[in-house]
């Protein structure tokens, strides 16, 4: 509405406010807000300037004002049905205000009638609890066993709403010598509380339905699901009382890098998995560094979530979720690759093993953040209950927490990082394959921290011992306390061995456009005059059939 509002004074029925406002900044301090300053900041502040409030409102609709008055001004303030039944003699069925208007009765020689004005609607907001459970005609063992309540939010605006009319009522009623509900000592409303901030277009604007700045929500759902939007929403500032400007770019890159990234690593959990040989494996027996690796981050996730869900710091609680999907992708499953297709192994069914347990784990951590994403995941996995959401939080496992575990992986990592920059300063592509690479200084503890470098940086051997400075192959750096050099000498034996992972690549690329899966086997039909790829396909022939699932190459 654009058009002017008009003020006017006039009589109102007031709350005392003023005289309790000591006793609400008492209770302020036992609720805990998120974020925590708008406890002693906008809130504190708002009830250090408290004022008595007006309740009474002269409109047609509402709650009446219980109070009743005769001619001469005495009043009389009606606490229940029941008392107006016994004063007036009627049956009373119905509230509402011009049924309510018509009840009179005489006392002391006086007839009274109700006074015209209705309740501010902001004292029955602040009156839920209590009105909700009809408290205290009934149900008052259990209103007073639940009360105050665990948990509220709403939007920042509420701190002198909402928030504030349920903090005046539980004050005022939880106070004094001989409280309405009889407890110890004075109460707020809820324990804790988080604070939304506004969501705004991404201009920083409001967002309007005549500006059309913002994109249909139905769209938004329709391409990339509630879990995606639910999940960049839990994520982001505004679960910190601060603005969000609404980005579909952010929501998307949400979709493709939680809810698309775990059901392809479900996917591929799947074609590894059709016999669910891994159900009775116990996951926790496996020696390769990789599965002790992901099980240490995946109870590291938990406890941190855990933690923040308890502390109702739900965007610090949901955001390592995403981290820790990458992690699993990129790094887990895909340096777990030929574990995974080294048929009837054991190492292969510990994969399986550890990935069915991270992702029916991941399942239940996700659920208050994902739940149609959790849901779908747990079903296929083959959850005991009937829902996810039926399941009791998971237990963190500190033994499995293992630091030695996670360090150890850190400095791969970063030793593959350092390496990989050494090929790139050389020109030298990922695909050709290397002799060997040193690092003078570090330790290994894992009998496949080797294999996993070596792999990652594609050459045929590490070794953990001084080199040659004066070596012309060798590309050297020194950093985190390590001294490595890479021998960047191509020899013509090396030439074909990077060969060889080009045809593979290539091959595999061409079945993932055909939608192959691993049960497809193909022939491989190729055709070269170059005499050095015909003697890289028949030197080589075991190796590529294996990597690409070829019956024959012809």
């Amino acid at each position: 509405c654009d058009t002017p509002l008009l003020n006017y004074a006039t009589s109102s029925w007031f709350v005392r406010v003023t005289e309790i406002k000591d006793e609400m900044l008492k209770t302020n301090k036992k609720t805990n807000w998120v974020p925590e300053h708008i406890k002693d900041g906008r809130f504190g502040l708002w009830l250090e300037g408290a004022r008595d409030w007006a309740i009474s409102r002269n409109r047609y609709w509402g709650s009446a004002l219980p109070i009743w008055r005769s001619v001469d001004g005495e009043t009389v303030c009606i606490g229940s049905v029941a008392e107006l039944e016994e004063l007036s003699g009627q049956k009373i069925t119905d509230l509402h205000k011009h049924i309510i208007d018509k009840v009179t009765f005489e006392k002391d020689g006086k007839t009274f009638i109700r006074i015209p004005e209705v309740l501010d609607c902001w004292f029955e907001s602040g009156a839920m609890p209590y009105g909700q459970m009809h408290y205290p005609f009934e149900n008052k063992a259990k209103f007073e066993a639940s009360f105050p309540a665990e948990f509220i939010a709403e939007g920042q605006d509420q701190t002198r709403g909402w928030f504030y009319t349920l903090h005046v009522l539980a004050t005022a009623l939880t106070s004094g010598k001989n409280p309405s509900i009889p407890k110890k000592e004075s109460v707020p409303a809820f324990k804790n509380v988080i604070v939304n901030g506004i969501v705004l277009a991404e201009d920083g604007k409001k967002m309007a339905k005549r500006l059309k700045n913002y994109p249909d929500p139905m769209v938004v759902l329709e391409k990339y699901g509630a879990d995606a939007l639910r999940y960049y929403l839990a994520s982001s500032p505004v679960m910190y009382a601060e603005g969000l400007n609404f980005s579909e770019k952010d929501v998307r890159e949400v979709y493709n890098k939680v809810v698309n990234t775990l059901w392809n690593v479900f996917s591929f959990y799947s074609m590894f998995n059709a016999d669910s040989t891994d159900l009775k494996k116990d996951y926790t027996e496996s020696k390769n560094i990789l599965d002790k690796w992901i099980l240490a981050k995946l109870h590291g996730l938990l406890k941190e979530v855990t933690e923040k869900m308890e502390e109702y710091k739900l965007a610090e609680a949901s955001r390592p979720i995403l981290d820790f999907i990458t992690e699993l992708s990129q790094w887990y499953v895909r340096r777990s690759r030929d574990r995974f297709k080294d048929e009837n192994s054991a190492d292969k069914l510990q994969a399986v093993a550890t990935l069915r347990e991270v992702l029916m784990t991941l399942s239940k951590v996700m659920a208050p953040f994902t739940p149609f994403m959790s849901e779908r995941l747990y079903q296929e996995l083959g959850g005991e209950l009937e829902s996810v959401h039926l399941e009791m939080w998971p237990q963190v496992n500190e033994k499995l927490i293992d630091k030695k575990v996670l360090e150890e992986m850190e400095t791969i990592r970063k030793v593959v990082e350092m390496g990989l920059s050494m090929r790139s300063e050389s020109g030298i592509k990922v695909r050709q394959v290397l002799s060997q690479f040193y690092i003078s200084g570090a330790e290994f503890a894992f009998a496949d921290s080797k294999n996993i470098i070596a792999e990652e940086l594609n050459v045929k051997e590490v070794l953990l011992e001084n080199f040659d400075k004066e070596n012309n192959h060798l590309k050297k750096k020194e950093d985190w306390g390590f001294k490595m050099a890479l021998n960047i000498h191509v020899t013509e034996e090396l030439k074909k061995e990077g060969l060889v992972r080009e045809i593979v690549r290539t091959i595999n690329q061409i079945r993932k456009e055909q939608g192959m899966t691993i049960a497809d086997e193909v022939i491989v039909e190729y055709h070269t005059e170059d005499e050095n790829l015909q003697a890289v396909f028949v030197d080589y022939s075991t190796e590529i059939k294996k990597s690409v699932l070829a019956r024959e190459l012809v």
